[in-house]
């Protein structure tokens, strides 16, 4: 019986857009179907090779590899490029015998008019190369990631990625020139900046109107001679993590409605800084060490409503800056931190008004952890839900705890326990 060959039938254009979704490898397999799938895998507009791929290659098929991607990448009246990825497997073959000329396959995907570059590379050689300056003047990008240990960030004085939404930077030694980029992406919604050495660079500038969702990760040698200015009146979105350097936000960042921070070395004044910028928000998670704590300094959080706290520290008097909190998730830790029931400051106004549902993740029961919890129960006077999540623990343990949990009195007659 003769079986109708319809796929080939589709045109080369849908063909191409099909084989787009195959791993490389898969794709140019489909070279021997026949005549009409020959050269169709080298009109893909999505090239990827992944580190599986790479760390199969074998001294007898390296320099094959390198001379199909420089034809795949190179070869003239090619169509256009959607995304060129590339992923870690390089480094263990990018010795003195076979060196990959990634710099020419990055120039090549920009003169097909690539869409998105996502390069994670590491361990380049003894003098890694330099990021092609072209990269910097591509109309075309929209996304850019950039994981290259060792990659060194020159910006030309031409910079313009009038395109780029997107921009992902990870492990790369950056110098003050890193600003001139920022700013003249001129439509750049996400940008995040990833454990990048700044030892070359004074201070990081973001000045960004168009930016929504910014990221933040510090591990620089000398935090205290490091800044970052931000002013993106538009930013929806922050995260910072690592150590905390000076941050400076030109405004309070009036737009921003929810923030991740997690920092656990660096100095308290930087950490007021940090949370000045960001009082306006409505959502916010925060782990921080009691050592950087700025108790003292806080600003008043006057539309935050949700609250996700992890730390060993007693946050009562945190809870005093959020008069409007409906929400609060503990991620507990190794003890609650204080003697709850000798606490005699004035409870929160968010306790007593606003504050409807509380989740509480305990790793063990111990007298403080009860006095936490009654001391919820006690004074949080419309409390709809508490939710305590108790998976680290025993079923013998948990039974317990349980028990020991229901017994404890509580103010609000609407609040629902729940022992998970």
């Amino acid at each position: 019986m003769c079986v109708e060959d319809r796929i080939s039938n589709f045109s080369d254009h849908i063909l191409c857009h099909i084989l787009s979704f195959l791993p490389i490898k898969e794709a140019v397999r489909t070279s021997i179907i026949s005549t009409k799938w020959r050269n169709l895998f080298a009109s893909i507009s999505i090239i990827e090779f992944d580190g599986d791929l790479l760390r199969r290659l074998t001294d007898r098929n390296i320099d094959s590899f390198k001379n199909f991607v420089d034809r795949l990448l190179k070869f003239p009246d090619q169509v256009r490029l959607d995304c060129f990825r590339l992923h870690d497997g390089i480094s263990s073959w990018n010795d003195g015998d076979h060196d990959f000329d990634v710099s020419g396959w990055i120039c090549a995907a920009l003169c097909r008019g690539v869409k998105e570059i996502d390069l994670k590379l590491y361990n380049l050689g003894d003098v890694p190369p330099d990021v092609p300056p072209v990269l910097f003047t591509c109309h075309s990008l929209v996304n850019l990631t950039l994981v290259a240990l060792g990659f060194k960030i020159e910006v030309p004085s031409d910079v313009c990625l009038g395109n780029l939404k997107t921009f992902y930077l990870e492990s790369v030694f950056v110098c003050d020139s890193i600003n001139r980029l920022i700013s003249n992406c001129h439509v750049l919604e996400d940008l995040a900046f990833m454990y990048c050495s700044v030892a070359n660079a004074s201070e990081l500038n973001i000045q960004s109107p168009s930016l929504k969702e910014l990221t933040l990760y510090f591990d620089p040698p000398d935090i205290d001679q490091y800044s970052v200015v931000i002013n993106a009146p538009n930013l929806v979105y922050f995260r910072y993590g690592g150590d905390i350097v000076r941050v400076y936000p030109l405004g309070n960042m009036k737009s921003l409605e929810k923030a991740q921070i997690y920092i656990w070395f660096g100095s308290e004044t930087n950490a007021a800084h940090l949370y000045q910028g960001i009082c306006n928000i409505r959502s916010l998670t925060l782990q921080i060490s009691k050592e950087i704590f700025p108790t003292s300094r806080l600003p008043i959080f006057h539309n935050l409503i949700k609250l996700e706290f992890d730390g060993d520290i007693c946050f009562v008097e945190f809870l005093h800056c959020m008069p409007n909190l409906k929400k609060l998730i503990l991620k507990y830790l190794n003890y609650a931190g204080t003697q709850w029931k000798a606490l005699c400051i004035k409870i929160p106004s968010c306790l007593s008004f606003h504050l409807k549902e509380i989740e509480i993740e305990i790793p063990r029961i111990d007298t403080l952890m009860i006095e936490m919890v009654s001391y919820f129960l006690d004074n949080a006077l419309v409390l709809e839900r508490l939710i305590i999540s108790m998976d680290y623990l025993t079923s013998i343990e948990k039974r317990k705890a349980r028990n020991q949990l229901l017994q404890l009195l509580k103010s609000s007659k609407k609040c629902l326990i729940m022992i998970l």
